[in-house]
């Protein structure tokens, strides 16, 4: 295993025990390091073992989440808040997550640490990001030997700021098979996953594709509610299912089923995002409140993926220009962006306005 692979191995490990609620640890280098928990899993007991070996916490938001509290920022990506001593576990929790704003009246007014975010900042935030948690930690500096000190994993900030793009690189073809689809019967399916595991992405090649001339193909992220449910919400079941009959139609193409839910951010924290916009947020909105980026993805997998099957030009069904500047930056020649967009229904139609409005969709 080369010292990439452990790098991602104990970043996926750290991941795996901020989700049980546990501490990790991000270093930079120095001689100080932070010590973490999610501020989403918060309770009473997490709380007392984590004050028990660290002194000073503070809360670490992203600038979206701090901005909607009210917190004034100097726009850096992140922000450090003081911990002040009437906050409880359930105080924390609310802070973290939106959708108790109603529920539970959040008691601030917060004050923002004068501390200008750094690295072992956002990687801090990245990590419980990667845990598909919310982006907010209960945080305390400590010394570089802490982790070891108390057993916790220790991953370096520069690892895990730019995971996104080592994991790209791993991805590997893992399995291959014949499954015929509705509208287009000759269809293989071929899963990639990172040598340390990870996440799975799908390639679905239907036909056989010339890899001499630019390949149709598309772009989509996992929609567990739309793909699979037929979620009226969006219309990711329709362009999936108009997108594989579509290059069925044409001879053959490439359809890249990427595990992206909710535009990167996670299936629960996109059920949050949905909640608050039953509270009349819109798309850019609830994922901005829950302190997100609006489009959390990166490219650099499909780049990976279409350049191990062999395609190094395309033909790009989307309506999203991001798509396009986001494979070129890896390094695939988009020659043409195809149309790709279907009728809304009520349920829909806000939605995809507000895409077309705030995030320069071409509807």
């Amino acid at each position: 295993m080369t010292k990439t692979d452990m790098e991602l191995l104990s970043l996926e490990r750290a991941a795996d025990d901020l989700r049980r609620g546990y501490v990790a640890v991000v270093a930079d280098g120095t001689d100080r390091a932070l010590a973490l928990i999610p501020a989403e899993l918060a309770n009473t007991p997490s709380l007392a073992r984590f004050d028990a070996i660290t002194d000073a916490s503070f809360i670490l938001l992203t600038n979206n989440r701090a901005a909607s509290l009210k917190v004034p920022g100097e726009d850096w990506p992140v922000v450090r808040l003081h911990r002040p001593s009437w906050m409880k576990a359930e105080d924390i929790v609310a802070l973290a997550d939106p959708t108790l704003d109603l529920a539970t009246p959040l008691k601030g007014p917060f004050k923002r640490m004068n501390h200008r975010d750094e690295a072992v900042d956002r990687a801090a935030v990245k990590l419980v990001k990667w845990a598909r948690l919310l982006p907010a930690v209960v945080a305390a500096e400590v010394p570089a030997t802490f982790a070891a000190q108390y057993g916790f994993l220790k991953v370096p900030a520069d690892h895990i700021l730019d995971a996104d793009f080592t994991q790209a690189a791993k991805l590997r073809q893992v399995a291959s098979a014949r499954v015929p689809l509705a509208g287009a019967e000759n269809t293989r399916l071929v899963s990639f996953r990172p040598l340390v595991g990870g996440v799975e992405h799908i390639a679905i090649v239907i036909g056989e594709p010339n890899r001499h001339d630019p390949v149709l193909m598309r772009i989509h992220s996992e929609c567990f509610t739309g793909d699979l449910l037929g979620s009226l919400k969006c219309d990711c079941g329709e362009q999936l299912r108009g997108a594989i009959k579509a290059i069925g139609d044409a001879g053959g193409g490439v359809l890249l089923y990427l595990a992206q839910e909710g535009r990167g951010i996670g299936l629960i924290s996109k059920l949050k995002a949905y909640a608050l916009q039953d509270q009349g947020y819109d798309t850019v909105d609830a994922n901005t409140r829950l302190g997100f980026d609006v489009d959390e993805r990166v490219f650099a997998p499909a780049a990976e993926m279409l350049k191990a099957l062999g395609f190094d030009a395309v033909r790009l069904m989307t309506n999203n220009p991001d798509k396009v500047t986001g494979l070129e930056r890896f390094g695939i020649t988009v020659a043409e962006r195809v149309a790709h967009k279907f009728p809304t229904n009520p349920h829909n139609e806000n939605y995809l306005a507000t895409k077309k409005a705030r995030t320069g969709h071409l509807l």
